[in-house]
């Protein structure tokens, strides 16, 4: 059984917005029998945290295309992306780079 996980989830660029405008969380995600992936995360996010428009967050079950994904300040791509198994304490930022004009 895994643990319960304490991460910590930074959103800028304006996609703090979509979660009352609050940028930086700290939350506790519940033991489950396997690990904690980014993918898990995600839905996780998207049913607990998300206020307002999921579209212009997530997309299918990853993030839109346009929100930059840093864990423990390395791009997700080198990290593995949606398979990433999450470590206690890691740090996750969600940064949109899609403005208005």
């Amino acid at each position: 059984m895994a643990a319960p996980l304490g991460l910590h989830l930074e959103f800028g660029g304006g996609a703090e917005l979509l979660f009352d405008g609050v940028k930086n969380h700290h939350v506790t995600l519940p033991d489950q029998s396997d690990p904690w992936d980014m993918k898990q995360l995600l839905a996780w996010i998207r049913g607990n945290m998300l206020k307002e428009r999921p579209e212009l967050f997530m997309q299918g079950d990853t993030v839109r295309p346009g929100i930059l994904v840093l864990i423990n300040d390395a791009d997700w791509e080198l990290m593995g992306e949606l398979e990433y198994q999450l470590q206690d304490q890691d740090n996750v930022v969600f940064i949109s780079t899609l403005h208005g004009g």
